[in-house]
């Protein structure tokens, strides 16, 4: 019996690839980009340059938020989930390890990949913009 992984999983492996492969590119840009520019960078190159800072702080603000309004809809879940079993023992059927287990894996892969979506979103594109795609 093969196995597959989870939709949600298939997904943080997309976003996965689709970043590592558009960061390179983006990357080897901006930093020929910057040796070009030398000393005495352009204009359009110091507003490259402040695009590139400027991003980067406001991905990750975003990618925290994104986990943290996750990881807190996953904690009411749960407490939700122990306030039925505490309340109704008698009509809920006990969880498995397994399914424990795979509820919190899954519950951990979306939210990595929440996490992850502003991130890859932004270097990609970047990489379009730039003309790498």
């Amino acid at each position: 019996m093969t196995t597959r992984p989870p939709r949600r999983s298939r997904s943080v492996a997309n976003q996965s690839t689709a970043l590592a492969m558009a960061v390179p590119q983006v990357v080897a840009h901006r930093m020929l980009r910057l040796v070009a520019a030398g000393p005495t960078p352009s204009q359009r190159d110091r507003d490259e340059f402040k695009l590139m800072s400027d991003e980067k702080v406001a991905a990750f603000q975003e990618s925290w938020a994104a986990m943290a309004s996750h990881t807190y809809q996953l904690q009411q879940q749960m407490a939700l989930q122990l306030m039925k079993a505490f309340w109704s023992p008698w009509t809920q059927r006990a969880p498995t390890l397994r399914s424990v287990e795979r509820h919190w894996t899954q519950a951990s892969m979306g939210m990595l990949g929440k996490g992850m979506e502003p991130i890859s979103r932004r270097a990609i594109a970047n990489a379009k913009r730039l003309g790498g795609w």
